[in-house]
């Protein structure tokens, strides 16, 4: 007879993790059923159509021009609603991420994204460089809603980038992202389009470069429910993603990560690109 534990550590197999290992994410295909996803786009299009939440920094304003006014996304929702809190910490999600990482993360964070059609996308950027999770790093959950596509903006994910350090920022242009600042890629970068189906889950590890394109689609969105989560041998995490929690919903009370430190700039040595970090003692990684 199987366990529930070894049942659950199937959930990833030997493959799946040395993928994880080799490009710094991963997609676990159907973890959830297309009833639960049904029920979730139902959920947070109900809670959107109903004004604003805590969280909603950008405001709701439905007869915008902009997309992403009508539909904002949504942060931190697990902290008043019970449904976003369950699917933070299923179990599913739990067991994927400790066979992934070796032991049990915290929970830190909620986002849903609607993306609805002419939305423009998010520059490519490093989660890490907001969660700023010391030792380790972070982990994002993000859980396809809708059918993603190059057409509709799905995520781009750099392969490999998850061994390079956090980046210096650099101007976005906001003409196609709604965030204003990016990190530099080098020319040999490996982007991936990563294609997924709604209950599909997407984990990278937190320095894995990633965004996505404007959904150039006039009538599909591309809604994600995104779970953010931080190494269980962590001991600080940024002030804006506390109270930190355990997978069993119990707070567990960590330091709060100060911002700044040394970041990378890719530089040509020798006829190879090498991010050199600035901002204290310089140290050299080649591009791998």
């Amino acid at each position: 007879m199987v366990t529930e534990q070894a049942a659950r550590q199937q959930l990833v197999s030997d493959e799946q993790r040395r993928l994880f290992d080799e490009q710094g994410y991963v997609v676990i295909g159907d973890l959830f059923s297309p009833e639960e996803v049904e029920a979730y786009r139902e959920h947070y299009m109900t809670l959107r159509r109903h004004g604003s939440y805590p969280g909603d920094s950008a405001g709701v304003e439905h007869n915008s021009v902009d997309p992403l006014k009508r539909y904002p996304r949504m942060i931190h929702m697990h902290r008043w609603d019970e449904i976003s809190l369950r699917w933070m910490l299923d179990s599913r999600l739990n067991a994927c991420m400790t066979a992934l990482l070796g032991r049990e993360p915290y929970a830190v964070q909620t986002m849903l994204y609607f993306k609805p059609g002419g939305a423009r996308g998010q520059a490519l950027h490093q989660d890490n460089f907001y969660l700023r999770v010391q030792p380790g790093t972070c982990m994002a959950a993000w859980m396809a809603l809708d059918p993603c596509d190059e057409e509709n903006g799905c995520m781009r994910v750099v392969a490999g980038s998850h061994r390079w350090p956090l980046l210096c920022a650099e101007k976005a242009d906001t003409s196609v992202s709604f965030t204003d600042v990016t990190v530099p890629l080098p020319a040999d970068a490996d982007v991936h389009a990563v294609h997924m189906n709604p209950g599909d889950v997407l984990f990278f590890n937190g320095s894995v470069v990633h965004g996505s394109y404007p959904n150039t689609t006039q009538d599909r969105f591309r809604r994600a429910l995104i779970g953010h989560y931080i190494d269980g041998a962590a001991d600080q995490v940024a002030e804006y993603y506390h109270p930190v929690l355990r997978m069993d919903g119990t707070t567990v009370e960590l330091d709060m990560s100060e911002r700044g430190g040394a970041c990378g700039i890719w530089v040509d040595r020798d006829g190879s690109q090498v991010v050199e970090l600035v901002g204290q003692e310089t140290v050299s990684r080649k591009h791998e």
